[in-house]
């Protein structure tokens, strides 16, 4: 089968600074992968590069055989790092604008899981805590994908709080997709992790399963 993720040569720069240096990785499918370096390692520009809001200045990214671009937005379910959501609006406005963009989107699920961690609906995402609007944009993405991308979803909140969006990664997305979780919090996610990817100026330094990086 196909690899749900291909890099060949993939580069990526910003003038003289090389943000991305020939990344050549393949990511299978059904594997919860860690994508993990310092701030500045190149974690976000390639999380970008696959969902086709950079282009690569050189070499190419394949998402299931296929170029980033609207046929891929369907297999990707992505979580950036900063919220592309208006801060007035209310989680029930939310909850519809993802139905009616994504197809794959199931109401029911989001608030059946909106119920058990006792987030209300009517609240607007203002009034929320940084823990909480955590917990809404991941119930947002869990939609049934082929490939979960979270640009770092547990910094910034604490440890109760990581604790249960790290179960709800696990539990509620589709199973035999892939879920690529970039963090720079390696010890909060290293338990969950089939295996890792570590990047580091912009190169891939390590690219190995869960059992051989505590060797």
């Amino acid at each position: 089968m196909t690899p749900i993720v291909q890099c060949r040569g993939l580069t990526r720069t910003y003038g003289r600074k090389i943000a991305l240096n020939q990344i050549n990785l393949n990511l299978e499918r059904g594997r919860i992968i860690g994508l993990l370096g310092p701030n500045g390692s190149g974690k976000t520009t390639l999380i970008k590069i696959m969902n086709g809001l950079l282009v690569p200045t050189a070499g190419e990214v394949l998402i299931g055989g296929i170029s980033p671009g609207i046929e891929t937005k369907y297999k990707i379910s992505y979580l950036p790092e900063r919220t592309y959501l208006h801060p007035g609006m209310r989680v029930e406005e939310m909850v519809r604008y993802f139905q009616d963009f994504y197809p794959d989107f199931r109401m029911d699920r989001a608030y059946d899981m909106l119920a058990r961690l006792q987030i209300m609906p009517g609240e607007r995402l203002k009034n929320l805590s940084k823990g909480t609007k955590e917990k809404v944009q991941l119930i947002l993405v869990s939609r049934d994908a082929d490939l979960y991308i979270l640009d770092e979803p547990i910094a910034g909140v604490d440890p109760a709080s990581r604790d249960f969006i790290l179960h709800t990664i696990v539990q509620n997305y589709r199973r035999n997709a892939t879920i690529l979780l970039s963090t720079h919090l390696i010890a909060d996610v290293e338990n969950i992790l089939d295996e890792v990817v570590f990047i580091r100026y912009g190169s891939v330094i390590l690219h190995a399963g869960t059992e051989h990086t505590a060797q």
